[in-house]
């Protein structure tokens, strides 16, 4: 038990604040004159910025061809290709040391999501070289690089390949 003539020195979550200009209020606008900001509330007199829903106006540069449109566009982005979680075996073999995945089972999508090493799935697990494994562990994932193919298979694993989801 503390000693209670040491309560009072000890800080109290009710006397916790912010430092001194920590937080700022936003400027409420278009409250009346008085305010120094009311009427047309900092937008000034007419014009297209003075208006509401005015959003495409920042890529305008009065005429000029603008940066976006001088730029060459180069490659393709494919709509629906396939986003793979990714993962390194390092992060593999912390969760193992961690006791969050057995190493004697099959290491799969699922495994990885329900111990924590990954959020979602997405389209697949992709596996990939950095850090080290050392435990001997069987992965089935729909992608590994070949450096982590050969880490896990000098430590005495193996990794099998999915086959792509066909979208």
């Amino acid at each position: 038990m503390s000693d209670p003539s040491k309560v009072e020195d000890m800080m109290k979550l009710n006397e916790l604040s912010d430092n001194k200009g920590a937080r700022k209020n936003r400027m409420r606008v278009g409250r009346g004159i008085g305010s120094g900001k009311g009427k047309t509330a900092g937008r000034g007199v007419k014009g297209q910025k003075s208006r509401s829903g005015v959003s495409g106006i920042r890529a305008y540069e009065g005429g000029q061809m603008p940066l976006y449109m001088r730029l060459p566009k180069r490659g393709f982005n494919k709509p629906n290709r396939a986003k793979y979680a990714e993962v390194n075996i390092g992060r593999v073999q912390t969760a193992i040391d961690a006791g969050k995945l057995d190493a004697s089972a099959t290491i799969t999508a699922a495994s990885l999501v329900e111990a924590g090493v990954l959020r979602r799935t997405l389209d697949g697990v992709r596996l990939l070289g950095v850090g080290e494994i050392k435990a001997k562990v069987a992965f089935e994932v729909a992608h590994v690089s070949a450096g982590a193919k050969a880490a896990i298979e000098k430590a005495g694993g193996s990794v099998t390949v999915l086959e792509a989801k066909q979208s």
